[in-house]
C-alpha cells in the first residue's frame, strides 16, 4: 500500500464528494438529459468511491460495500474514533 493518508483529510474528501454526488442526484431528478450534470455526477461518484476504498484500506470500511478492501481479519471500529469523531492525522 502507498503512504497512509491523513484520516481527517480523507474523511473531508469523502464528505465533500458525497455532498457533490447527492446534490447532482437531486439536480438530475429534474434535469435527466443534462449531459454536463451527468458527467459531474460520474466524476464525483468516482472520487467518492476511490476515497472510500482508500479509507477502508488504511483505516476501516465506512460501509459494508467497502469491507473487501480492508486488510484486517476483523474490524476495529470500537477501538478507534468513529468517522464522525475527531480522529486526528
Amino acid at each position: 500500500m502507498s503512504e497512509c493518508p491523513c484520516r481527517k483529510e480523507l474523511m473531508q474528501r469523502i464528505n465533500e464528494a458525497s455532498f457533490a454526488v447527492d446534490d447532482a442526484k437531486l439536480f438530475l431528478d429534474t434535469h435527466p438529459c443534462d449531459e454536463e450534470a451527468l458527467e459531474y455526477f460520474q466524476k464525483y461518484s468516482r472520487i467518492r468511491r476511490e476515497a472510500m476504498k482508500m479509507y477502508a484500506e488504511h483505516y476501516s470500511p465506512l460501509t459494508v460495500d467497502n469491507a473487501m478492501y480492508t486488510c484486517e481479519d476483523t474490524w476495529k471500529w470500537i477501538n478507534e474514533p468513529w468517522p464522525w469523531q475527531e480522529g486526528g492525522c
